[in-house]
């Protein structure tokens, strides 16, 4: 070989594709809303569905080259690994191509009760705004997801129900992707019967109603306690004439023994 001719390593390196390091790696949510997640009646896969309240949280970058959306869900007393409850929505100028992350998919907890489709119809109406006519980056989905029949067809009812186009290279359903589309073809929406914002006046409102409820439901059981009490007494009174009119009749009756056998 001579000195003109690259190695296999070099012309590897000159062939690998440069990895891109993407901005604003360290921002965290900004803004913050409540949602209510409604009561649901228990699902044989997913479990017990009862009404919670969860934090939203997003910020917003921008500048020549690119935007971000970062989006986040906290569980109030609960922890979830990074990976989750997370979404980017990355947008590229340069190209004109916008794309989802974190790279290993959207992982929710807890599941089915509406939070993925509501983070994606928050990235979508973000996106639509501005850049209605950039192309979305198809990508590869997550074999251990297929693993699971309940839970492939529940990933992808939410993908298509926000216009994105969800295709299988093979009959088991575990190679599957999603194809590019333009940003204006996707769907914003999500179910508003299992997910709402919840404001700071309503919550408040709530929160009053709640305690006002609690006052009423305390009379309530004082009122209670005070029958009890009554009622304690009262059988007590019963027992104690009930027991003197035992004893007084047992009394009457040896006593009339007592006059018969002695005429």
């Amino acid at each position: 070989m001579t000195d003109t001719q690259n190695s296999p390593e070099t012309a590897a390196d000159e062939t690998a594709p440069d990895v891109v390091e993407l901005p604003w790696a360290d921002v965290h949510a900004e803004h913050h809303k409540m949602l209510r997640l409604a009561q649901l009646q228990t699902d044989r896969a997913t479990g017990g569905r009862p009404l919670r309240f969860v934090e939203f949280g997003y910020a917003e970058r921008n500048n020549k080259d690119r935007s971000l959306l970062r989006m986040s869900i906290q569980l109030p007393n609960q922890r979830v690994r990074k990976e989750q409850n997370h979404l980017d929505v990355w947008v590229d100028h340069a190209t004109h191509r916008v794309h989802f992350g974190p790279e290993s998919g959207l992982q929710i907890e807890p599941l089915n009760r509406g939070i993925g489709r509501f983070l994606l119809a928050q990235g979508i109406t973000w996106a639509q705004k501005k850049w209605s006519h950039y192309r979305v980056d198809g990508f590869d989905l997550a074999n251990k997801d297929a693993l699971n029949e309940d839970t492939r067809l529940r990933r992808d009812h939410v993908l298509r129900s926000h216009g994105l186009n969800v295709v299988y290279a093979d009959a088991q359903h575990l190679k599957g992707s999603v194809k590019d589309l333009q940003v204006g073809e996707l769907r914003a929406g999500w179910n508003t019967e299992k997910l709402q914002f919840v404001e700071i006046l309503e919550a408040a409102q709530m929160l009053q109603q709640a305690e006002q409820n609690l006052a009423e439901q305390e009379v309530k059981l004082r009122q209670q306690e005070e029958k009890v009490t009554k009622f304690k007494r009262e059988d007590i009174g019963l027992r104690f004439t009930i027991t003197c009119l035992v004893a007084f009749s047992v009394f009457q009756a040896g006593l009339l023994i007592w006059i018969a056998t002695h005429r």
